[in-house]
């Protein structure tokens, strides 16, 4: 068959509250357009993130029922730890409450002053945390991915002579950890091949740097493998996860992408004394290694989500979903980074609506755009989240964030309305200017004004 169904079906509904254009205008004015200050019920379709906002299956909630919240010890950490270790291979597993504690953990025991961390492309909070420990985070992305139009298989791959100059420059010793983004978030939700896994290892291995992988969307980047890698059709899902992990000496983790749960986080180590070391700041920050910050409930939750993550049938239908939203939106003329990602699709918003430069940041003029017309939240990805660190741009993208299990096809089908709506009216869309922001992640509380036409 042709038409790839939602592996699942319906069991419990939430109704969606309509809003007017009207209650819309002062929605937008009271969170300063800033759509992160827009209260969920006043969306009607919220594509913000894929982070957290994933719908659970009933055997993940009957998972919940069973769980032991003792203090110490809890068997429902022995069954996540079971279950962790049988897909990713390692020992050390250290749960947490969300990625961005993983992170933290990570960079406080190996960043530092006059050290130099580098990525295919940093999300976010890994860039927030690296800086904060005093360290350089450092991108080294294909120039390919640098092309909206390129539609090269594998955009999140990271340039192997990139990393090799790198070293060459500032030092092995100054690099405590190379990490690699599967897939690749800031970059258009791209995939990284099995191939460039490998090369980057050598490298890493001839110089002595551990190899980390930043996991959140592991399974999704496997399922991309599978699809476009020689060789590795025939290779299930969970086999090349496995292959994935099997290279790195480390991953952090946001169980709240592909783990298909609402909150939790993991950190993975094979380095026995770095393993105690985060162990020890784990007990002082989170909670003890038995639950991490995490309720055994949680835990229960996402030992059965990594399990139905890796389920093939929900995986096709995961990817076709997302790339279904990017060619109709193609279809329109709407111009978006091609291929469509595995979690979302991005506009291209600097082709969007050139007329709008990015000082005035234009991917943050059609977010406001876009809940202003149809009551739909996305997120800026541009000069709004990184510019403030003083790296240059790339891209000024507007991300749509397609929550797991959440919306269906007509849901979808909306959002391409809207978009095409939006997009016959961009001459309409005006710049903005920040007239309050924080010293870092500035994107989540900045307050804007529009500027006169």
């Amino acid at each position: 068959m042709k038409t790839i169904i939602e592996p699942f079906r319906i069991k419990v509904v939430e109704p969606l509250r309509m809003t007017t254009v009207a209650e819309r205008e002062e929605i937008l004015s009271a969170a300063r357009l800033n759509v992160f200050g827009v209260r969920a019920r006043d969306v009607l379709i919220d594509l913000l993130t894929d982070s957290g906002t994933g719908a659970m299956s009933s055997e993940q909630w009957a998972a919940i029922m069973r769980a032991d919240e003792s203090y110490a010890g809890a068997d429902s950490f022995y069954r996540f730890h079971e279950k962790v270790k049988a897909i990713t291979g390692f020992e050390h597993i250290l749960p947490t409450h969300q990625g961005r504690a993983s992170e933290r953990i990570l960079f406080e025991l190996v960043g530092g002053p006059g050290k130099v961390v580098p990525n295919n492309n940093h999300f976010d909070t890994t860039r927030a945390n690296v800086e904060r420990s005093g360290a350089e985070a450092v991108d080294l992305v294909i120039d390919e991915a640098r092309d909206p139009k390129n539609r090269h298989p594998f955009k999140g791959n990271m340039d192997i002579a990139k990393l090799r100059g790198l070293i060459d420059r500032v030092g092995a010793e100054h690099i405590p950890l190379c990490m690699v983004t599967v897939t690749n978030n800031s970059g258009g939700g791209q995939p990284v091949s099995l191939e460039n896994l490998r090369h980057v290892k050598e490298v890493c291995r001839e110089h002595g740097i551990p190899m980390f992988l930043d996991a959140c969307r592991f399974a999704e980047n496997a399922c991309f493998i599978k699809k476009r890698e020689p060789g590795l059709q025939n290779e299930s899902c969970r086999a090349i996860a496995r292959k994935m992990f099997d290279l790195a000496d480390g991953a952090t983790i946001s169980a709240k992408k592909d783990g298909l749960v609402n909150i939790g986080g993991l950190l993975l180590l094979r380095d026995h004394k770095l393993n105690l070391d985060a162990r020890n700041n784990l007990i002082l920050t989170e909670g003890f290694p038995t639950y991490g910050g995490l309720a055994g409930r949680d835990l229960e939750a996402l030992a059965q989500g990594l399990d139905e993550v890796l389920d093939e049938h929900y995986l096709e239908y995961r990817l076709r979903s997302v790339e279904y939203l990017g060619e109709r939106l193609i279809e329109h003329g709407v111009p978006i980074l091609e291929p469509p990602g595995g979690h979302a699709i991005y506009i291209d918003a600097g082709q969007f609506c050139p007329h709008i430069p990015a000082q005035q940041f234009p991917a943050q003029a059609v977010v406001v755009g876009l809940y202003r017309l149809a009551g739909i939240r996305s997120v800026e990805i541009g000069s709004v989240m990184f510019g403030g660190t003083g790296r240059k741009v790339d891209l000024e993208l507007v991300r749509l964030a397609i929550p797991r299990r959440v919306y269906t096809q007509s849901h979808m089908d909306f959002v391409i309305e809207a978009i095409a709506e939006l997009f016959a009216r961009r001459d309409s869309l005006r710049g903005l200017r920040i007239v309050e922001e924080p010293e870092t992640l500035r994107h989540f509380t900045a307050k804007f004004e529009e500027l006169s036409a």
